[in-house]
């Protein structure tokens, strides 16, 4: 359970599952030598990888190459179950900042085989949300600008306008597939920038109107068990 600030108080996120976009921007496709998908591809990333503000990326020791990527969260608000994309918003209860941190040697390794990649995606502390919940009636998300920096460093610079599929879409998609419960989060996928990660940096993301939020970055062989 994460706790973020919230109008005057706090949200606890409570995830039953964590549902992100792959390819939802197009520069991102290509730089990962990737098309641009027809239709929204997706994967599933553990609510135990969830981190908040003030908890440190933990950097695996059997991956070499640990990347960043910053996303838009959108937070279900009620029971979504094959909601038609005009009425998707109602189901939306707000939106903070995600990583989608990733192990990229070992998503190349199992794409390599044919293998599923969701060990690359599902380490602990891979989903660092923040700073804080903004409530959707308080927030237009068709065109913010996001981006993310390491040690001051600026590595993604985008806006979500660049989205392929959008968020009433991927919402009409992802519950005709799978029923979305309250408090789930959706990332909807990351600009283009990624890049690696390394023990002791220092991360700043934002979207413009919910605000930055800063996470540090620990090799796993320096955290005492």
């Amino acid at each position: 359970m994460i706790r973020l600030t919230f109008r005057d108080g706090f949200y606890e996120l409570r995830p039953s599952k964590i549902v992100a976009l792959a390819k939802n921007y197009a520069e991102h496709a290509k730089e990962m030598e990737s098309d641009v998908p027809e239709k929204p591809v997706f994967f599933l990333k553990p609510p135990s990888a969830l981190i908040g503000p003030g908890d440190p990326i933990i950097l695996p020791r059997v991956s070499k190459r640990v990347d960043h990527e910053v996303e838009l969260a959108v937070i279900i608000g009620k029971k979504a179950k094959r909601v038609p994309a005009e009425k998707a918003m109602d189901y939306v209860m707000g939106y903070t900042i995600m990583l989608d941190i990733t192990a990229r040697d070992l998503q190349a390794e199992a794409r390599r085989k044919g293998l599923p990649w969701t060990i690359s995606k599902g380490f602990d502390t891979f989903a660092p949300v923040g700073p804080r919940v903004v409530d959707k009636r308080e927030l237009k998300v068709e065109d913010l600008e996001i981006g993310l920096k390491v040690n001051g460093e600026l590595r993604q610079l985008g806006r979500t306008s660049g989205m392929v599929f959008k968020v009433p879409e991927l919402i009409e998609y992802i519950s005709s597939v799978m029923t979305l419960e309250p408090g789930d989060i959706i990332a909807t996928g990351t600009p283009a920038g990624v890049g690696p990660l390394r023990h002791g940096d220092h991360i700043e993301a934002w979207i413009e109107g919910i605000g930055k939020a800063e996470f540090d970055v620990l090799s796993e062989g320096s955290i005492l068990c």
